[in-house]
């Protein structure tokens, strides 16, 4: 199953600043390559049900491993099966309501 998902990786008892966290949840993200894009407050990524999963399991592992006692996760996600589409696809058919 393909799923887009927003994820959203918050370690706590770190301190204020968690861009480090960010960054090494990031290049988990990346090295993975499925598709994401992020953005000020988290992170979509798209790809089977499975491999995106993973991934975020491997961003909880990894900041864990940074020292983050505890974390929290918020995470949205959505299937479709009428159809594929992308998460490219979902913004621009927006966009193209907007220039109407």
């Amino acid at each position: 199953m393909y799923v887009i998902v927003d994820l959203c990786v918050v370690p706590l008892g770190v301190g204020v600043s968690v861009s480090e966290h960010v960054a090494a949840c990031q290049k988990e993200i990346r090295a993975s390559g499925l598709s994401h894009h992020m953005h000020a407050y988290g992170t979509n990524i798209e790809g089977p049900w499975d491999e995106v999963m993973a991934v975020v399991k491997r961003c909880h592992e990894v900041v864990h491993q940074m020292g983050a006692p505890r974390i929290t996760t918020t995470m949205k996600l959505g299937t479709r099966t009428d159809r594929d589409q992308s998460m490219a696809e979902k913004v621009q058919s927006v966009h193209d309501k907007l220039d109407t």
